[in-house]
């Protein structure tokens, strides 16, 4: 253990004390919220993003520790147990390491080489290894043994071909440099399963792989996980190659590597021949397809991580995005011949009506659905109206804002927004178990519309009720390690919801099963304890749910926020624990504690030093004003809407040179994908995000952002819209015109990227494979 917590320490740069604190409180079963907020003391002040880093190299250097021990019981329990081995074992650093050292000691089917070892023919093979200038067939005469297998000197020189070539295939040592050589030096190269047609669609979508080579070490993620993708499809032909011509009798590179390794050298003696067919065999038969499997795993692992990366950071940004807060909200799920489903909600999120209209196709029914509309606004004080961005949500918008004029032309001063929302997941949500038991008395299609309103109120609050593989703005979700995918969405959740704090006595039981402590179980048992007894007055009601112990009750109940009740600092982040502490600053400045909050000139007057003690140190009181000057602060963003072009309802409405405004529905590292409201996202490629070099689209902005975009060009055939955010940029003819220079230059088919392995900026065929992956 304590290797393991020096390796954290040097990897995280923090004191091995901050690491053993850290794994003490995780071991005791804190979570990484309660740690990072109430535990500061504790582990010298590591953040979330620490803890979330310690959390998971724990627990790969646990089970390495674990396969280690494993590992080295089988070998001594077979008598193989070197000193030398024990300590290479002991200093494997992976676990890759760690199975190559066990490799030969594994067990596993008997094989040719172990047959050839049986049939006593290692001294023969080490003896013709050792001295090349022995000949092969003559010494190989003595080693005949019919009844083994060996008839003849054919058959016996094979079998020393086969044991050296797996000895060879099974030094740790060799197979690691190759491996790095490999990675280095290695190529991915695809191309288009012989026989299948070019032109088909489903095959289309893999057409800048049909003639693709690059770097394995530079292969961004997208490109890694869209090859893979169409190699399990059975439509591209991926291999690991190296840059050379390979030139028949003569040894390639790799052979080469191995021969070097062996310190053996091809002097033409007479058993130099053998050696050097035993080396193209070790290459061939034993090491160049398990290689490749292996370069092939650690591509794709690290493709999976920063996939699985910017999935869990849009996540993140979706979830803290700005909420419009208590106001009543329409929400309209816009649909053409099933209609309009409207839904109106509270400022709580209660609904308080529900209706279906028919504005298009094809009742056509615009009057009257304006009608009912402003009936509904007039009735319940409507003055947000949120509009799903699916099907005939462009048409709806221009309803609503045909709505909207005409309530203002009735009532002059009456202020009412629009905005169109994301309605990904709404539908999932809909025919959920939760969802017919949180509204049961609603149709399944009106609960969609119901979601949209409420996630524009606070879309943290709705948003936890869906999977988020539901939501929207992930790629290749479904490519990478699902569970490794739905551990880091899990965190990343836990993380958002604890980092706002959640009202005890609103919040949904899916949203109480996210806070720090709380299990599903206990979050429906404080739903039914609400139900059953009404709102909670203070926090240590808490302590009467049934399954809320102590130790939960430490956990969780600095996160949950109690509005209007008997202890003002219940409202507060301030964990109850440290209730006396605020008492004595209370009693300090003569004035009950519920008037020091908000009170920053009042606050900032109290020295923390005065009451640190051995319990909760300066760290601990200085988080304690802080949160008193804000308490229950929000550190989510104010809310504000894009404006959407009028008379640009569609994508046959853009022109090159529109300035718009839009929403970031996705971000990934090539670019970002924008809602204009035409039905189609456009795609902002990193290159067009900033006039500075950006390696990373987050860099610049993130999803839920608005931004200010040009459109660069617009291919109706293919349904693609090209943005800039340099707003001075060429577009149409002019941007075709620009690429001829060094930033736009189009990459060859096949080209090899020049030093950093990365394809020139903006090429037609990036652009293509950035729009490709949205549709994927």
């Amino acid at each position: 253990m304590e290797k393991i917590l020096l390796q954290i320490a040097a990897e995280l740069k923090a004191r091995p004390a901050q690491v053993q604190a850290a794994v003490s409180l995780l071991d005791g079963g804190a979570t990484v919220p309660f740690i990072a907020r109430y535990r500061k003391e504790a582990t010298d002040g590591l953040d979330d993003i620490q803890l979330r880093e310690l959390e998971a190299r724990l627990g790969y250097l646990r089970e390495l520790e674990d396969r280690r021990e494993a590992v080295l019981k089988s070998i001594a329990e077979q008598g193989k147990l070197t000193p030398q081995l024990q300590a290479a074992i002991e200093a494997a650093p992976t676990k890759q390491d760690l199975e190559d050292l066990y490799l030969p000691y594994k067990q596993k089917r008997r094989t040719k080489g172990m047959i050839a070892r049986e049939a006593g023919l290692e001294p023969l093979a080490d003896k013709l290894f050792a001295d090349p200038t022995l000949d092969p067939m003559t010494e190989a005469a003595a080693f005949i043994n019919a009844d083994a297998g060996f008839a003849d000197a054919f058959a016996v020189v094979d079998g020393v071909r086969d044991l050296l070539s797996e000895r060879w295939a099974e030094d740790a040592a060799l197979v690691g440099k190759l491996r790095e050589w490999l990675w280095a030096e290695g190529l991915l190269r695809s191309k288009l399963v012989e026989g299948k047609d070019p032109n088909n669609a489903d095959h289309a979508k893999f057409r800048d792989y049909f003639e693709y080579d690059e770097p394995i070490r530079t292969v961004p993620s997208h490109r890694a996980l869209a090859v893979f993708r169409g190699r399990t499809q059975e439509i591209l032909d991926a291999k690991l190659v190296l840059d050379e011509e390979v030139v028949p009798g003569q040894p390639t590179l790799a052979e080469g590597r191995i021969a070097g390794h062996l310190g053996w050298r091809h002097a033409k003696r007479v058993g130099d021949e053998l050696i050097r067919k035993t080396i193209a065999w070790t290459w061939k038969v034993k090491l160049s397809m398990s290689l490749e499997r292996d370069l092939f795993a650690r591509l794709r692992e690290d493709a999976e991580k920063v996939a699985i990366k910017v999935f869990a950071e849009n996540l993140r940004d979706l979830l803290l995005a700005a909420p419009a807060g208590k106001r009543v909200v329409m929400g309209l799920d816009p649909g053409i011949r099933t209609g309009v489903k409207v839904a109106v909600v509270s400022d709580t999120g209660k609904v308080l009506d529900t209706h279906t209209v028919y504005p298009h196709e094809p009742r056509k029914d615009w009057e009257g659905s304006i009608h009912t509309l402003g009936r509904l606004c007039a009735t319940h004080g409507v003055n947000l109206i949120a509009i799903g961005n699916g099907t005939a949500s462009r048409e709806t918008d221009k309803l609503a804002g045909d709505l909207i004029k005409r309530i203002q032309q009735l009532a002059p001063g009456t202020f009412i927004e629009k905005v169109v929302v994301s309605e990904a997941g709404a539908s999932v949500y809909s025919a959920s178990e939760f969802a017919s038991k949180e509204l049961p008395d609603l149709d399944v299609s009106l609960r969609g519309a119901v979601s949209i309103a409420r996630r524009l109120q606070d879309p943290l609050a709705e948003l936890v009720k869906i999977d988020p593989k539901s939501i929207g703005v992930g790629q290749y979700q479904h490519d990478v390690n699902q569970s490794e995918l739905a551990r880091t969405l899990d965190t990343v959740i836990e993380d958002c919801v604890n980092s706002v704090g959640v009202d005890l006595n609103t919040a949904s039981a899916p949203l109480l099963a996210q806070v720090s402590g709380l299990s599903n179980a206990v979050a429906a048992s404080i739903v039914r304890w609400r139900d059953a007894n009404g709102a909670f007055r203070n926090r240590q009601q808490l302590m009467d749910v049934a399954g809320l112990g102590a130790k939960t009750f430490e956990l969780a109940a600095g996160f949950l926020r109690i509005r209007g009740g008997d202890n003002p600092l219940d409202f507060s982040g301030v964990h109850p624990e440290t209730y006396p502490l605020v008492q004595r600053m209370a009693e300090k400045l003569g004035r009950p504690a519920g008037e020091l909050m908000g009170k920053s000139d009042v606050i900032r007057t109290l020295k923390p030093e005065a009451f640190a003690d051995e319990k909760f140190g300066a760290i601990t009181v200085k988080d304690i004003l802080a949160e008193l000057e804000k308490p229950g602060r929000d550190p989510r963003p104010d809310f504000k809407v894009a404006r959407f072009n009028d008379g640009v309802e569609d994508i046959k409405d853009l022109q090159p040179g529109m300035t718009l405004e839009g929403t970031v529905s996705n971000v990934a590292q090539f670019g970002a994908f924008v809602d204009l409201g035409v039905h189609q996202d456009g795609l902002i490629h990193v290159s067009q995000l900033s006039n500075k070099f950006v390696t990373d689209a987050r860099e610049v902005v993130k999803t839920g952002d608005i931004v200010k975009v040009k459109v660069l060009e617009v291919d109706l055939s293919r349904q693609r819209i090209s943005l800039t955010m340099k707003l001075d940029a060429p577009t149409g003819a002019k941007a075709q015109a620009a690429r001829g220079d060094n930033n736009y230059r189009p990459a060859a088919r096949g080209e090899r990227p020049q030093g950093g392995g990365q394809r020139q900026a903006d090429t037609p065929s990036a652009m293509a494979a950035a729009f490709a992956k949205l549709k994927r």
